[in-house]
């Protein structure tokens, strides 16, 4: 038995950002909505920033160019929130030296 699985591309025609989501309307019609904590940029926006946003790639993501940040269709479907950079050890040190001195 042979069954044919039709695999639609995952694009995004709108997006919002409240103070708790972001949730994207996809063109099929399905709606994901994810924690705006998986973005530490936009948790950390202003509404303005957060407002300002535009669909790259044909729908396949969203870019905050006031940001800086882009999250694609499929890191919202599949769970993958964004990393925070990690500060450098060097970085780190300079700071307590420039403390203890």
């Amino acid at each position: 038995m042979n069954i044919a699985v039709q695999i639609q591309e995952i694009r995004i025609k709108d997006i919002s950002v409240t103070k708790d989501t972001i949730t994207a309307h996809l063109m099929d019609g399905r709606t994901i909505s994810v924690p705006l904590a998986w973005s530490w940029r936009l948790s950390e926006a202003t509404p303005k920033q957060r407002a300002n946003w535009e669909i790259i790639g044909d729908g396949h993501g969203v870019h905050w160019p006031d940001i800086d940040e882009d999250i694609s269709a499929e890191g919202m479907l599949y769970g993958i929130p964004a990393p925070r950079p990690r500060v450098s050890s060097k970085l780190n040190l300079k700071s307590e030296k420039k403390k203890t001195t």
